[in-house]
């Protein structure tokens, strides 16, 4: 049952992105103007009809999507300017961030319309899920058109297998991987679980290290698996003669210059603070849980045979992020609060960190040339929402959309090459 209070609670501000609540806004109006859902009454209304309304659906919703693709064109020019404060996307959305590319908009809705059927519904507007369908499909069109995808990162929980689970080899996503990096283009896992030792990782992504393996790549292409743990504090990459077909990376080799001056002793600081207001929550809340502190991190667990409602999850990350965004080596160092839907961490670093360092590794490949995949992009509790300050992103929903991203990677691809050899 829906309740007015979980309605309300959906609505925080926290749990919204701004850029897709605005064009869902956008959208409503030639939904409401033109859809006519009286029309199923009447008896006189034709098939031609429909398909009239339909089509002046369709016409209106594209001729939004493109205005929006001239702002953010707009926007990106004053990027370049150094003035993005001054572009009309950021004076109506202000939460607005940078974008590395263009947004194939216009064309990306009309590819989701046509699997979708936004257009021809009549009851239920465009939604959420179809805009954020619609970004990513932008996404790849313009990764697409540019022709220089270097580097896909993806999150590992809830993004390549489920919540807790581990990248077994019958995973579909598996051999999407393989052709990536059949083509040359690096593959990172970014991730926040945090093992200094290789096995650990080896125990989680042990399908696609074995597929990896297996395969008839040459040892450059199975070497261009990389895997970042702790968000950013521990570098991994695939090797055929290491333990768990993972070698460590020197940190010297990846590590940004600013991350090599974080000093141990504000590590150190911050992970107290960061457990004395965890503690204080489960406390507080009578929390059946219980403390874990790690090299980089430390966060709260269910006790066994205990869940904590979502609730619980995101009240102790806002009370935790707002007690280290008040402290001063909160201000020095930067963290990441997030909920992991069963636990709650914070890590040193985040994300943007994480992929930055993997772009530095790999010869310094730009977030123009960079994807990162994730399934966590709300403002807070969220740990994928950094990355967009280091690359371009898709926001997906499970892993079953994983392997359909990464199929209409390829489907665009081929539209593109297609295109090419047709001028």
């Amino acid at each position: 049952m829906t309740t007015r209070y979980r309605v309300e609670y959906a609505l925080k501000t926290h749990r919204r992105d701004e850029l897709i609540e605005w064009i869902k806004g956008l959208l409503a109006v030639p939904f409401v103007l033109h859809s006519q859902t009286t029309a199923i009454y009447d008896d006189a209304a034709t098939h031609v009809q429909s398909q009239r309304m339909t089509s002046t659906t369709n016409r209106r919703y594209g001729e939004i999507m493109r205005d929006v693709e001239q702002l953010i064109d707009d926007h990106i020019k004053h990027q370049n300017a150094g003035t993005p404060h001054r572009s009309k996307l950021k004076l109506l959305v202000p939460s607005v961030g940078n974008f590395f590319t263009p947004l194939k908009l216009e064309a990306a809705f009309a590819y989701q319309d046509a699997r979708r059927a936004i257009s021809s519904r009549r009851f239920v507007p465009p939604s959420f899920n179809d805009i954020r369908l619609t970004l990513n499909t932008a996404q790849l069109m313009s990764l697409v058109q540019s022709e220089r995808l270097g580097l896909v990162t993806f999150d590992g929980d809830l993004t390549l297998y489920d919540d807790g689970e581990s990248l077994l080899g019958e995973n579909p996503v598996i051999p999407r991987l393989l052709h990536l990096l059949r083509q040359d283009t690096y593959v990172g896992i970014v991730t926040a679980a945090g093992y200094t030792d290789a096995q650990r990782y080896y125990g989680r992504l042990h399908g696609l290290l074995d597929a990896i393996e297996a395969s008839d790549l040459p040892p450059r292409q199975k070497n261009n698996l990389i895997v970042l743990g702790g968000e950013s504090n521990y570098l991994f990459r695939f090797d055929s003669r290491a333990p768990g077909l993972l070698a460590p990376v020197p940190r010297d080799e990846w590590a940004l210059e600013d991350m090599k001056s974080w000093s141990e002793e504000d590590i150190t600081e911050l992970l107290d603070i960061a457990e004395g207001a965890l503690t204080q929550s489960v406390r507080g809340m009578g929390l059946r849980a219980q403390i874990l502190r790690k090299e980089r991190a430390v966060g709260i667990v269910a006790a066994d045979g205990q869940t904590l409602a979502r609730e619980q999850l995101e009240e102790t990350v806002l009370a935790t992020q707002k007690t280290l965004e008040m402290s001063d080596v909160g201000g020095r160092l930067p963290f990441c609060a997030f909920n992991g839907g069963h636990d709650v961490f914070v890590d040193i670093g985040d994300k943007s960190w994480g992929v930055l360092s993997c772009q530095r590794f790999l010869s310094g490949i730009l977030g123009k040339e960079s994807l990162h995949v994730g399934d966590q992009f709300l403002s807070a509790g969220a740990n994928d929402f950094k990355a967009r300050l280091a690359c371009t992103t898709a926001w997906i929903a499970s892993p079953t959309e994983t392997v359909r991203l990464l199929d209409e990677l390829e489907e665009h691809r081929e539209t593109f090459r297609k295109a090419v050899r047709g001028t």
